[in-house]
């Protein structure tokens, strides 16, 4: 099958990693469908550069799933929990971490699917990344592995339609320094991503996803193109 004419729903939440791969999917002939949501995380700035890096991008499509994951909480970025700042590298992914949304990768694949089964779309890409990562379980191989066979199994496109829909993880084994490289090669405008936790004007520079990212730039011999409040540690 050639991808020229392929359709690709793309998991974009306006950060380094999901524009990245949904660059990559751009750069392999695919139509994309972009698809965002709107969780009840801390703050909007990031629907905001999803909205920037897909128009930019050509998305035929951008969408926003609304639903509430503050009715559950037990996460920093859906409940009153703080943020952590200024941790050491080497202490991320030991354990999981306040940040983990419990089952937010999971609940996002489940309306991609239901999104791609629609608009006719056999390819789902998401932007998780097995290394320099920040301890999640739903950014394993072994998730994305199970998780396409159940959707397979659970839809009508796998089961009578003869439709097989492939899961895209492009970054999985990728490392931050990495995927950097291959996006400033892709044309990705880093400019209009937003990675940190925290809303403001400028990215905090000290919470993990900052700290992995400005990590990423300084091993690729890059500089950053957003702004950052603190210069971290």
């Amino acid at each position: 099958m050639t991808t020229e004419q392929s359709k690709a729903v793309i998991l974009l939440s306006g950060g380094l990693d999901s524009s990245t791969t949904a660059a990559i999917a751009r750069s392999e002939g695919y139509t994309l469908y972009m698809l965002a949501f709107d969780y009840g995380q801390r703050h909007r700035r990031e629907l905001d550069a999803a909205a920037a890096v897909a128009r930019a991008l050509g998305a035929v499509d951008h969408r926003v799933v609304r639903f509430d994951l503050r009715a559950f909480g037990g996460s920093a970025l859906t409940d009153d929990i703080p943020v952590p700042h200024d941790r050491a590298l080497d202490d991320m992914g030991h354990d999981i971490p306040v940040t983990y949304v419990p089952g937010r990768n999971l609940i996002f694949l489940s309306f991609a699917t239901a999104y791609a089964e629609v608009v006719g779309a056999d390819h789902i890409f998401l932007g998780v990344n097995f290394y320099d990562y920040s301890g999640y379980p739903d950014c394993r191989p072994a998730f994305i592995d199970a998780f396409a066979h159940t959707a397979n199994l659970a839809t009508k496109a796998g089961t009578q339609d003869g439709r097989q829909l492939h899961i895209h993880a492009p970054l999985i084994t990728l490392t931050k320094a990495d995927i950097v490289r291959r996006g400033l090669a892709l044309g990705v405008p880093y400019e209009l991503t937003w990675s940190c936790y925290e809303g403001g004007d400028a990215a905090c520079g000290t919470c993990d996803s900052c700290l992995l990212r400005r990590k990423g730039f300084a091993e690729a011999g890059a500089t950053d193109p957003i702004a950052y409040a603190s210069a971290g540690t």
